[in-house]
């Protein structure tokens, strides 16, 4: 039973990949969604009996391979870390299925998207349900070729193509530093387990390595390496440019990439090795200032994105640097808390922008748009939910979360503690500005838009406004009634799944911070929202003529090009890669050394040699003859030098200058 969360997605995708032809496009659904639903059912099983039982299940299925020192087994760990990520992965995974029934029913291609997303969810299962770092790698780089392959599915579109490759290499980047961890931490643990590494972590904590000419703290090393592969995959700071064009793909793929999977592995990363992590300070307070910068520069950046999803986009990449920065404070079961959360809202928000997209044509910028909240209420009705538990609004579900991540933040009482509260404060009010912003250009404001668009669009048909309609209640419930189980003082709902150590623990420090600092969070998020609808429903012109201004021009473009990373990126770094490549490998390497060196070289030598030696063959016999006593005296000279040593060599030089002249 406990494999059967697991293999049955797996099952789907095979089914739906492989025999595609012979059961349709409806049995390709009908198949890879109820596998997807009997996988959440039978987490929800998991869950009851390991979250709220305490039956911790650790198991071996086979040997995956030995060598030495190097024994890994395809080992599965289900503990309640294990069980809350099988709950979010599989309940958003099902219902991103079944929302794809729809949305996807005019596609040629249905049964081989339904095969990609059912094996994208099987990776990431593979993922969380590991017990040692190779099945996590494993799991990363399926879920990385999954992320691909669904980016890429309108493969004939360029800026999808762009896009995948995108994702592709920014992932890779990441995956490299992971996999240099996974080394490091195998070179000098000598083990690759969860249980083995964790449990001597605390005798290594004076180890020190060299590297690059530097003595530095071992586990400082292994944190950081593993850090970067997080970075990469919760596209964090430096790491982020991929995240916003992954929007190329289908509305489905958005869903499920920035709520449940892709995204939150890096999370899942953090909280699994919280035993190393809290072994190094040094560590901690790089992933803080991380994971505060992104939140608060994905916040910034959003502000002025017109497309629909790309807006919601900067808010996932703004989201998860507050769970990477409360997983830097050492409060892992918040960032777990938060990532549950907002799994839930933002597949809520993806899934609502899919129907509203749908219904104008296809149209993604919300500034075509306006006066929708009239022709489709219900989705808006939802997205308005949705994008008030992000914000943080009293009693949603975002609130329980976000509110106590900024709370412990300051409570920290140090200099990253303290930078992550303010650059999240200021996000937060950053966020409702920009939710509000997308809120009242499209469903608030007057029409925009092409009148027989705006007069043909309605809400969804069944299969699209049911899930969105099952997500809009746990984005309001969902936090209040979870928070004292998971983030409760003294609950006993983690056991040794996440670790803390005790000079880090902070969670009731947070209750009796000054009670401005807990109310400041709050109050940034509704001044946010505020001034967003006052300046666009009443000083819409007035924005536009700053824009024309050249502050307001240069601050427009800076923040609507994303602080300039890409052109960074592409001109300084790609560019530079390329032009390299081409005069430096291609021009001097290829067509140069290695051509005169190898077969133009060697075919010229050859041939001169051959020239050379033509000019022996005279044809005239007493050449030859002449060549041969030659040859045969001079064999017989140097054999009586180097056998019986009775012959001066200046004998053998005199008979050369003989046959010379």
């Amino acid at each position: 039973m406990y494999l059967s969360v697991l293999f049955l997605p797996f099952y789907g995708s095979v089914v739906s990949g492989l025999f595609g032809r012979f059961i349709g496009a409806n049995g390709a659904r009908v198949v890879s969604t109820t596998c997807l639903f009997l996988s959440f059912f039978v987490a929800c099983f998991l869950f009851y009996e390991v979250g709220f039982a305490g039956s911790v299940c650790c198991f071996t299925l086979c040997r995956w391979f030995s060598s030495e020192l190097l024994v890994v087994d395809w080992g599965f760990l289900f503990d309640p870390l294990t069980c809350v990520m099988l709950i979010v992965v599989t309940s958003v995974s099902s219902l991103v299925h079944l929302y794809s029934c729809e949305y996807m029913s005019h596609d040629p291609h249905i049964p081989r998207f339904m095969s990609y997303l059912s094996l994208f969810t099987f990776f990431m299962l593979v993922l969380v349900t590991g017990d040692n770092f190779l099945r996590m790698f494993l799991g990363g780089e399926g879920i990385g070729l999954c992320s691909y392959l669904l980016i890429n599915f309108w493969f004939t579109r360029l800026q999808a193509n762009k896009a995948a490759i995108k994702a592709m290499i920014v992932n890779r980047v990441g995956d490299f530093g992971l996999a240099l961890g996974i080394l490091c931490v195998f070179n000098y643990f000598c083990a690759l387990d969860y249980a083995s590494v964790f449990s001597i972590a605390h005798l290594m904590v004076d180890e020190t390595v060299t590297f690059f000419c530097f003595e530095v703290n071992l586990i400082t090393v292994c944190c950081l390496l593993l850090f970067v592969g997080s970075v990469g995959k919760s596209a964090q700071l430096g790491l982020h440019t991929w995240l916003p064009d992954a929007m190329e793909g289908p509305t489905p793929v958005s869903a499920l990439i920035h709520a449940a999977t892709l995204v939150t592995a890096g999370v899942f990363l953090l909280a699994r090795c919280s035993p190393l992590f809290e072994c190094s300070p040094t560590a901690l307070t790089v992933v803080t200032i991380f994971g505060g910068s992104t939140a608060f520069f994905a916040a910034t950046t959003g502000l002025l994105q017109n497309d629909m999803k790309r807006v919601i986009a900067f808010s996932t990449c703004s989201q998860v640097g507050y769970m990477i920065f409360a997983c830097g404070l050492s409060n892992y079961s918040v960032g777990v808390f938060h990532l549950a959360n907002h799994a839930l809202f933002k597949a809520l928000l993806f899934m609502g922008a899919g129907c509203v997209i749908h219904a104008v044509a296809d149209e993604q910028d919300f500034r075509k748009m306006g006066g929708l909240a009239r022709v489709v209420p219900f989705t808006y009705s939802l997205i308005f939910i949705g994008s008030l538990s992000l914000m943080g609004f009293p009693f949603l579900t975002g609130f329980y979360s976000k509110d106590v991540i900024l709370e412990v933040a300051y409570a920290k009482y140090t200099v990253s503690g303290h930078y992550a509260f303010w650059a999240g404060t200021f996000g937060a009010f950053f966020t409702s500005f920009y939710s509000m912003r997308l809120l009242f250009l499209t469903f608030l404001t007057e029409t925009n838009g092409f009148r027989p668009v705006i007069l043909n669009a309605h809400d969804g048909a069944f299969n699209l406004v049911f899930p969105l309609a099952v997500l809009g209640f746990p984005a309001i419930f969902i936090g209040y009634l979870t928070k004292d189980m998971i983030i409760g003082f003294g609950t006993v709902f983690w056991g040794n799944a996440i670790y803390t150590a005790p000079e880090n623990s902070n969670i009731i420090e947070s209750e009796f911070i000054p009670i401005f600092y807990k109310l400041m969070p709050l109050v940034f998020s509704l001044s946010g929202a505020t001034a967003s609808y006052v300046l666009y429903s009443a000083f819409q012109y007035d924005l536009f003529r700053l824009k024309l201004t050249r502050i307001g021009n240069l601050g427009y473009h800076f923040l609507n090009k994303k602080w300039w990373f890409d052109k960074f990126y592409n001109e300084y770094i790609a560019q530079t890669a390329l032009s390299f490549g081409y005069h430096g490998s291609y021009k001097t390497v290829d067509r140069g050394i290695i051509e005169i060196l190898g077969p133009h070289g060697i075919s010229n030598a050859i041939f001169k040699t051959a020239f050379i030696l033509n000019k022996f063959h005279t044809g005239f016999i007493y050449h030859y003859i002449l060549a041969l006593l030659f040859g045969s005296t001079f064999m017989i000279l140097m054999t009586r030098i180097i056998i019986f040593d009775a012959f001066d060599i200046r004998l053998l030089v005199l008979m050369l200058l003989n046959f010379v002249f």
